[in-house]
């Protein structure tokens, strides 16, 4: 039999509708950028729509996205419906639309060539399933790439430079107090200010952040996000943010990768610059002052979030702090008491006597009234100590400036030699000294200067003698109480007056 070939003949099948999607996004969330955003969503829709072979299967867009981040929530949902198999084609205007770095455009292209999905970049006319797809995304992707570190490198030294400059800018979607004036500096907002104000005086009188982000949440106040619970963190970030006393430290952070955009917190890498009344003070450099000090001393001394008491009450046996003790916590005669914290430690038991919170309170009504009767006497003297400690001025700037100068000197010597050595690093050291101490006593004097300034406000607003009991009081004038052996208690005012009840 005679060998036959023939030719297999199929059938003309119907021609399948392409299931078609766009990508859009715009790396800025300005207006300009978002009309080119909404120009661009109804430009694909239209396209698609209007292709006789093409399905519509949406457009996907994402603002003020960077392209060089995975967390794209748009292109995100847009990738899961291709592993869905509900997309055979992309449509998108560029390669930095798609993404800017080479890594992830390639991987997010390979996924999507194995699902079967083609990418169209319009701008540079490349299908990603032809043959030579890949290779020529590679390239041109590796320019978009370098593009984008250009464009990063270019910001950076802008903002440095407006750094350099003094020039202050605040995130103000997210700061609270604050937003841009029409000169382009901050502008205080007197209702948000109220909120600053409140938290710092709740602070000083003597509430734990914890406990204000309570308050806060209680009363129904957002958060600077516009959330409705307060953290303590967040609390705390605006009890230690210098632009509150209306000055700026700026490039407290700065970006270690351009791609990924990770920050690193700033310990000397690039320039700080500390611009001084560079916008108007919501908290008066005083009351800003004295809130960190607050901080540094609650810190180094045990501190309780309960109690107003913590670190007031000292025992005059051993020097420990008074603690809140509970007897019969199980039943009705339940009470709280303070006494030593090491009452019962060691092998020398202290004999001062324990204190009701009821008892404290009436002893201090008792001190502040033969205080307040010093009231004048006081302010006189807060207000003389307070002009010295102001005209004091700083040998700080004058150190670190010699310091500098014989450091480079040092620097010299390593490069040419020399025969001033020693001296050159004995001054080095003498210098470094002062100014270690220098620092210290500008703290201090701070910190001074923040307590005269709390109790001339306390005072001074105050117009008669406490009939009752007030926590802001105790916390604003009284340095601490000494509890003795005999029940004898003596308050130390801050400052500086003892009175004994």
């Amino acid at each position: 039999m005679a060998r036959t070939i023939k030719k297999v003949e199929f059938l003309p099948k119907m021609p399948k509708l392409l299931n078609v999607a766009a990508y859009a996004r715009v790396s800025s969330g300005k207006d300009a950028m978002l009309h080119s955003l909404s120009a661009q969503v109804s430009y694909y829709s239209e396209k698609i729509q209007k292709h006789t072979g093409w399905k519509y299967c949406g457009v996907y867009a994402d603002e003020a996205a960077t392209g060089t981040k995975d967390n794209r929530e748009q292109f995100q949902k847009l990738l899961e419906k291709c592993r869905a198999g509900s997309v055979d084609l992309i449509l998108t205007k560029s390669i930095s639309r798609f993404a800017r770095n080479t890594v992830t455009l390639l991987e997010t292209v390979r996924e999507l060539k194995d699902l079967g999905v083609d990418v169209y970049f319009e701008e540079q006319n490349i299908h990603s399933l032809s043959a030579d797809g890949e290779l020529m995304l590679t390239i041109l992707a590796s320019y978009a790439q370098e593009e984008s570190r250009s464009i990063s490198e270019n910001v950076t030294w802008g903002q440095r430079k407006r750094f350099a400059d003094g020039k202050v800018s605040l995130p103000y979607a997210h700061f609270l107090g604050y937003r841009k004036g029409e000169s382009g500096l901050p502008e205080i907002v007197p209702e948000e200010a109220e909120i600053v104000r409140y938290i710092y005086q709740r602070f000083i009188d003597g509430l734990t952040p914890y406990k204000i982000a309570n308050e806060l949440t209680a009363q129904g106040i957002p958060t600077p996000c516009g959330k409705e619970k307060w953290s303590a963190s967040t609390v705390k970030s605006i009890l230690t943010n210098e632009k509150y006393k209306g000055d700026a430290l700026l490039q407290k952070k700065f970006t270690v990768d351009f791609l990924t955009k990770k920050q690193q917190i700033n310990e000397g890498q690039v320039p700080q610059y500390y611009v001084e009344n560079s916008h108007p003070a919501i908290i008066t450099p005083e009351e800003f002052d004295f809130v960190q000090s607050e901080f540094q001393k609650r810190c180094v001394k045990p501190y309780s979030s309960t109690s107003i008491y913590a670190t007031k009450i000292i025992c005059g046996d051993c020097g420990s702090y008074f603690g809140a003790k509970v007897w019969h916590s199980n039943s009705k005669y339940r009470r709280v008491i303070y006494q030593c914290n090491s009452k019962f430690k060691g092998s020398h038991f202290c004999t001062t006597p324990h204190l009701y919170e009821p008892e404290i309170q009436e002893k201090f009504l008792q001190a502040f009234a033969q205080y307040f009767s010093q009231k004048d006497a006081v302010i006189k003297n807060c207000q003389f100590a307070l002009n010295r400690l102001k005209k004091q001025e700083s040998k700080k700037a004058e150190l670190q400036d010699e310091l500098v100068a014989v450091n480079e000197k040092l620097k010299d010597y390593i490069q040419h030699g020399g025969e001033n050595f020693d001296a050159l690093n004995a001054k080095y050291e003498e210098l470094s000294a002062q100014l270690d101490a220098e620092e210290i006593a500008e703290s201090d004097r701070k910190r001074r200067i923040a307590k005269m300034q709390k109790i001339l406000l306390t005072l001074k607003k105050t117009d008669s003698v406490l009939e009752t009991f007030d926590e802001s009081v105790w916390n604003a004038v009284l340095e601490n109480l000494t509890v003795f052996h005999d029940g004898s208690l003596v308050f130390l005012f801050r400052d500086g007056t003892e009175i004994k009840v």
